[in-house]
C-alpha cells in the first residue's frame, strides 16, 4: 500500500539562539519591533513537510509517495530521496525558481521562530493526483494555497482516504474553507495551538470535529497526545525522550509514523502512540530527516 504525501520539499536553515526570545522581545514594544539575535551554531537541513513526513514512512518500512516540487537548486534534495529509497514519481522541477527554504531559529527553551519562502512549492498545485491501485492513503500537509484546496478535492474524488494536517498553512484558509477541508478527509491532525485556531476559524469543538471524521488527532508536545473519535476523547501518554536537542521535525515524524499505522490497519490510538515514541526518537537528533529506527525502538 502506498501514501501520496502532499506537501513541501524545503531546505532548513537551522540557527540555535542560546538565549530566551522572551527575554528579547518586550510585549509593550511590538509595534516597533526591532530584534536581533546573535546565532552562534548554523546548519542546513533537507526538510519541508512532505519530505519529512515521507522519511519517517520509509524509515518504518512504508511506502511514501511524495507529491511536491522544487527549483532549479533542488536536484541534490532528489538524488538524496531516491538513495533513502523514496519515490520521486510524483516530485516536479520547477524552473526560474528556487527550491522552498525555511529559516528556523530555535532559543534555549526550544520555541521556534521561522521564516519561510514557498518558491517552487506555490506551483505544487499543477499536479493532480488521480486513482490508482496502488494508492491506498494520502495526507494533505502544508503546501501552496491552491494545491491544499485542490488536491484534497482530488482525493476525495479518487476516494483516496486522507489526512487532513494543515499545521502552518491553516492561517491561508477562512472558516468555511477549513470546514470543508474537514468534511473532504477521513482523518485531522493538528498540534493544541492549531487545534484552537482550527475550532475558532470553524466553530466546531474538538467534540464536533471527531464526528465528521473518523478521528482527530491533538498532539501536546511532551504531554503526550488526544484522540478523538465520535466525540470521546483518549489521551495517549508521551514517551519521554533520552535527549532534546532539536524539535524540528519531530510533528512531521509522527505523521510519518501515523500513516504507517493506518497503512497496516491499526487503531487511531495505537497509531498515535507509535508517533509519540517517533517523535521522542527524532528530538533527540538534530534536524528532520537525520534520525534512524529499527525494530527494537519501536517496539519497546
Amino acid at each position: 500500500m502506498s501514501a501520496v504525501i502532499c506537501g513541501s520539499l524545503a531546505f532548513d536553515t537551522i540557527m540555535g539562539f542560546e538565549g530566551r526570545f522572551s527575554e528579547q522581545i518586550l510585549p509593550d514594544q511590538l509595534h516597533i519591533l526591532n530584534v536581533s539575535f546573535l546565532v552562534p551554531a548554523l546548519r542546513r537541513e533537507f526538510g519541508g513537510c512532505a519530505g519529512n513526513i515521507a522519511y519517517g514512512l520509509r524509515q518504518l518500512g512504508g511506502t511514501a509517495l511524495p507529491m511536491a516540487t522544487v527549483g532549479s537548486d533542488g536536484s541534490e534534495y532528489v538524488a538524496r530521496m531516491k538513495t533513502l529509497g523514496i519515490s520521486t514519481e510524483f516530485v516536479r522541477e520547477v524552473a526560474d525558481s528556487y527550491t522552498a527554504q525555511a529559516m528556523i531559529m530555535t532559543d534555549r527553551d526550544n520555541n521556534q521562530i521561522t521564516a519561510f519562502h514557498p518558491g517552487a512549492m506555490m506551483q505544487a498545485h499543477v499536479t493532480r493526483i488521480e486513482a490508482r491501485s496502488d494508492i491506498k492513503l494520502g495526507i494533505i500537509s502544508p503546501d501552496g494555497r491552491d494545491a491544499m484546496l485542490q488536491h484534497a478535492e482530488q482525493f476525495k474524488a479518487a476516494d483516496i482516504p486522507f489526512v487532513f494536517d494543515p499545521g502552518q498553512g491553516l492561517p491561508m484558509f477562512d472558516g468555511q474553507e477549513l470546514a470543508h477541508f474537514v468534511e473532504l478527509a477521513s482523518w485531522v491532525t493538528v498540534n493544541d495551538y492549531e487545534a484552537k485556531m482550527l475550532s475558532d476559524r470553524t466553530s466546531l469543538s474538538c467534540d464536533q470535529m471527531s464526528r465528521r471524521v473518523k478521528g482527530l488527532v491533538v498532539t501536546l508536545g511532551a504531554e503526550g497526545c488526544e484522540v478523538w473519535i465520535d466525540g470521546e476523547k483518549t489521551l495517549v501518554p508521551p514517551i519521554k525522550a533520552e535527549a532534546v536537542l532539536d524539535p524540528t521535525g519531530c510533528g512531521d515524524a509522527f505523521r510519518g509514523a501515523l500513516l504507517y499505522g493506518l497503512e497496516q490497519g491499526w487503531s487511531l490510538a495505537r497509531c498515535a502512540a507509535l508517533g509519540n515514541r517517533v517523535g521522542a526518537l527524532k528530538i533527540a537528533t538534530r534536524g528532520g530527516q537525520n534520525y534512524t529506527l529499527n525494530s527494537d525502538q519501536i517496539n519497546s
